[in-house]
Order: structure tokens, then C-alpha cells, then sequence
């Protein structure tokens, strides 16, 4: 069967490679078309577009580049259209993939939604899209569920991938002084920062860390940089700062790391996962951040939080996202912080609620079975 599958950022990117690999091991004659990044190259799929061609961040962002998303969108169509693919699959990415579903199904292609878009926390009114123009949601966090019955969609909780990531990754961890030793740092303790994977994120989500970074003398902080990013972009935000970057060594820098500074989003589950203390960090541009206030309502931007439905890790956020708030909330989650040991607690049981490993394969063979299914009607 043809699969066409699409993913508008990195997070996307990590686990759209895991769902192929588990298609392929449930449908070995696949044929997987996709946009995403070079992940989902590695596990066997058809790089049409990159997806560093399609995050922009924030509502400006999304305005600046209308003429890039048109262009991309009809792209899209075309490629549809020519490959005719037995499903099309949506990862999160709502603005771009939620308009897609609906070309799609004009098409009567097959539309399945996996990891569903952030509808809890605003537009409910695109659960009525969602309804209309796909086939099947698949969820990757346990209060989902609730959500989408309430707006009569059936959905299941399978899972979810980052566990399935982070327990094939951590089996090839090993010592932690010997990784340090192995990534060229010192004997110090680490404190990773993870500052987003969008240029503006970096742009106005580093700053503020690596000033913190001047107040804990006794650690070496280190930036888990990212490829799809140019190397010339964390040299001008980074200036004269002595902080060392390793790039695309997100997962062994929070293995060996004491505590982190993350921005929001999936990286703050990944943290969590690997069991590394964390303070999460955010600023965005003001005319963005003033319209998400006025339409978001989510008690949390943090994903612990969220699945947790209680403060598990400190959240700062635009104005509090400043040197000084960072570096007290830090010191709260180092080795002897008053907030250290509970946070372990909560992420212990984080774990239990998401449930073992293994939701790609699942998943993924459940999508498998449902097309074979409506392929032989």
C-alpha cells in the first residue's frame, strides 16, 4: 500500500520515523511518500519537502510567509493527486494539515490524524473539521480521550512514541561519566539547555539562559544544538559566551545533565522521560502572544503539566522568562534544591500514566489493519 505522511516540524519528524518503521514491519511492501526531515529518511521513506520549508512560529510568523504556505499547500495537492495514495496521515501541524484533510478527502483518499493537534487548549471548532475530513485520530496522551468522546469521536489511547524513543536510545547510554568524558566536557556538573528548534525560538529563548548560566559557576552549561538550523545563527545569539554546543545530542546531553532549561513543547516530555529536572522557558513575539492570551485556554503550556493536570515543573513564561526568575527556579531543582526530589516523584509517576513502550508499533499496526480492511470492501 502507499502511504503519503506529513510532519511540519521536528517533534513531528522524530515520530513520524518511528510510525514508518512500524508500518513497515506490519505492511513490508509499503510504499512511504512523506514531508518531514532526515529521520523519517533514515527509516525508510521518500523525502518530498524538508520540514524546515514549513515552521514558522507564532501568528506574525505565519503572516510574513503566507505566500510560502499557499505555495507549499498547492505543492502538497499535486503530490497527492499524482501519487494517489492509499492514506493520507497528518502529524499535529493543524493550520496546514487540517486544510489537507480536507483536499484529501475531496480525493475519497483514506485520512488518518496521528497525534492530534492541541484542540483541548483552543479552537474547538476544528473538531468538527477533524470529524468531517478524517477517518481515524490517533492520540498520543491519556486525556485526550475524554476530549474527543465528548465531541463523539472514537478514539484510543495506544501510547505514546517518545516512550517507545527514549527506552531505544537510553539502552545505549551507559555510564554517564564516560558519556561527559565522550562529548569532550569536563568533570563538572551539566545543566543542558534546549532552546527550541525555530530560529526565532532561539532568538528570544537563549538569551535569557545564558545569562542565568553566569550564576552557577560550579557547572558547565551546554546547548543541545540542532542541524536544521544554520551554525552562523547560534554563533550571532550566542556572542562571547563560552557555553559549548554539541548538536543533535539532545537525548545523551539531558541523560548526563543534572538539571535543564527547556523551551515548551515535546522536548519538556523527553526531560521528563529521562528523568532529568527541568525548568520550562518560553517568550514569543508580543502580537502573538496577545492573541494566543485571548484564545488559549489551557491551565498549562508545558506538556508534564498537562498530562499531570497539576504544576509537576515550573513554567516561565514571556516577562517571567528573565535571568533572574531562571536562575532561582534552577537553583530549586540542582543537586540539594528544595524542589528536586518531589519533581522526581512526579515524572515516576508521569511514566506509569503513559504507559509502556512499544505505541509505534501499535499504532501503526492498527493503521494497517484498518486500510487492509477498507480495502477489501
Amino acid at each position: 500500500m502507499k502511504y503519503f505522511i506529513i510532519a511540519g516540524e521536528k517533534s513531528g519528524d522524530l515520530h513520524g520515523s518511528n510510525l514508518i518503521k512500524g508500518i513497515k514491519k506490519a505492511d513490508p511492501e509499503a510504499e512511504i511518500f512523506f514531508w518531514g526531515g532526515e529521520m523519517m529518511e533514515e527509516a525508510g521513506g521518500k523525502l518530498l519537502l524538508h520540514y524546515r520549508q514549513l515552521a514558522f512560529m507564532g501568528f506574525v510568523g505565519v503572516v510574513k510567509n503566507l505566500g510560502t504556505i499557499f505555495r507549499n499547500m498547492s505543492l502538497c495537492k499535486r503530490q497527492i493527486r499524482e501519487i494517489t495514495p492509499d492514506v493520507v496521515i497528518l502529524i499535529d501541524f493543524p493550520g496546514f494539515n487540517l486544510r489537507i484533510a480536507q483536499y484529501a478527502k475531496s480525493l475519497g483518499l483514506k485520512v488518518f490524524y496521528y497525534i492530534s493537534p492541541k484542540l483541548w487548549a483552543w479552537k474547538e471548532s476544528r473538531v468538527k473539521k477533524v470529524r468531517r475530513f478524517t477517518d481515524r485520530m490517533f492520540i498520543i496522551f491519556p486525556f485526550e480521550v475524554e476530549f474527543y468522546r465528548k465531541h463523539n469521536i472514537s478514539v484510543e489511547y495506544y501510547g505514546n512514541p517518545l516512550v517507545d524513543e527514549i527506552e531505544n536510545r537510553k539502552q545505549f547510554f551507559g555510564d554517564r561519566d564516560e558519556m561527559k568524558r565522550s562529548l569532550g566536557l569536563d568533570e563538572r556538573p551539566v545543566i543542558t539547555l534546549l532552546a527550541g528548534s525555530r530560529k526565532d525560538e532561539v532568538k528570544r529563548i537563549l538569551p535569557p539562559m545564558l545569562k542565568a548560566a553566569a550564576n552557577f559557576s560550579a557547572y558547565q552549561f551546554v546547548l543541545a544544538g540542532v542541524r536544521n538550523l544554520p551554525a552562523e545563527l547560534y554563533t550571532r545569539v550566542m556572542g562571547e559566551s563560552k557555553i559549548k554546543i554539541i548538536f543533535d545530542k539532545t537525548y545523551e546531553l539531558l541523560w548526563i545533565a543534572e538539571a535543564a532549561l527547556v523551551k515548551s513543547g515535546t522536548s519538556t516530555l523527553e526531560a521528563a522521560l529521562i528523568g532529568t529536572p527541568e525548568v520550562v522557558c518560553y517568550s514569543g513575539d508580543p502580537i502573538s502572544i496577545a492573541i494566543a492570551r485571548l484564545i488559549v485556554d489551557v491551565k498549562y503550556i508545558s506538556l508534564v503539566n498537562l498530562i499531570m493536570d497539576r504544576p509537576v515543573v515550573k513554567e516561565l513564561l514571556q516577562e517571567e522568562n528573565n535571568p533572574e526568575k531562571i536562575s532561582e527556579e534552577l537553583a530549586k531543582i540542582i543537586k540539594g534544591g528544595s524542589g528536586r526530589e518531589l519533581m522526581l516523584s512526579e515524572y515516576s509517576e508521569l511514566s506509569k500514566m503513559l504507559g509502556p513502550a512499544g505505541a509505534s508499533d501499535r499504532i501503526a499496526l492498527e493503521m494497517v489493519k484498518l486500510l487492509k480492511k477498507s480495502l477489501a470492501k
